[in-house]
């Protein structure tokens, strides 16, 4: 053997020796949540998904609802990272958090994060509207002249963009920003989820119309987490979320979150897909 051949092999050993240690060091999610004792939510300031109380910070919603109910069942602590729709998905493959709540689980997404089977609840695809805008379709939403703001990131803006290609659109890097531009009069129109339309109209005092435009949209909100190659975490997430969708656990967390934000719960839109048809 060469000098040559010989000092290849030797970079070739050191290179296949860091790389594994660097796999062993790598902690599966489901072994970091036991070790820490803490399962980090990655939480987005959007109601009903995420809520920060300015008034002591502290997070409600059904993502940080959802992440007391599996912190109880580990018996770990549970701790919101606030993060945003558009950089969500960096920061799960970061290792920044743990799951992210209200992904719409799409073909695009599936290719940078992992879906554990089952839904935290089903929404219909809605709009809020200025009150003398009159339309009750998608149909008559796409023209130019009508102005639609939705959050940067979200599976409502790409189903929109998609089905009103003569619609103008604005983008905001979060939520509270895009009920802002409508709040202001910059847009007739703001995207998003029943839910979320209809609580946001009442943080504003009902400045506008919530309307579910036909023929309706509906899609469920689940979670998202990092791909690795261990699936303990995204297996037992499942199991979690099929539990407390089929005993009325997350209808019990919407109702909370409801009445935290002083909206009556018999207002709520439906959350289960059975509750639709």
């Amino acid at each position: 053997m060469t000098f040559g051949t010989r000092w290849l092999a030797l970079a070739a050993l050191c290179l296949l020796a860091h790389i594994s240690s660097a796999a062993a060091q790598e902690k599966s999610t489901w072994d970091t949540v036991k070790e820490t004792g803490v399962v980090r939510m990655g939480c987005i300031n959007a109601e009903p998904w995420g809520f920060k109380d300015p008034k002591d910070g502290s997070w409600h919603g059904i993502g940080p609802g959802f992440n007391k109910l599996i912190a109880e069942e580990l018996k770990v602590k549970a701790e919101c990272v606030e993060t945003t729709w558009g950089t969500a998905i960096a920061g799960l493959q970061a290792g920044q958090f743990d799951l992210v709540a209200g992904f719409d689980p799409t073909p695009q997404r599936a290719l940078a994060i992992d879906f554990p089977q089952g839904a935290l609840i089903y929404y219909a695809m809605a709009i809020l509207v200025r009150p003398d805008l009159k339309v009750d379709t998608w149909e008559e939403l796409n023209r130019p002249e009508i102005r639609i703001v939705v959050p940067l990131g979200t599976a409502n803006d790409v189903a929109m963009t998609r089905m009103l290609p003569k619609a103008t659109f604005e983008r905001t890097k979060d939520a509270p920003l895009a009920i802002a531009s409508f709040a202001s009069g910059r847009a007739d129109v703001v995207g998003g989820s029943s839910l979320w339309v209809m609580m946001q109209n009442v943080a504003i005092g009902n400045k506008g119309r919530v309307i579910i435009p036909k023929p309706a949209q509906a899609a469920n909100a689940a979670l998202g987490v990092r791909k690795e190659a261990d699936k303990r975490w995204r297996d037992w997430l499942s199991v979690a979320l099929d539990y407390y969708y089929w005993r009325g656990t997350m209808g019990g967390v919407v109702a909370e979150f409801a009445k935290y934000r002083g909206v009556d719960p018999k207002e709520v839109p439906p959350i289960r897909i059975e509750d639709m048809r």
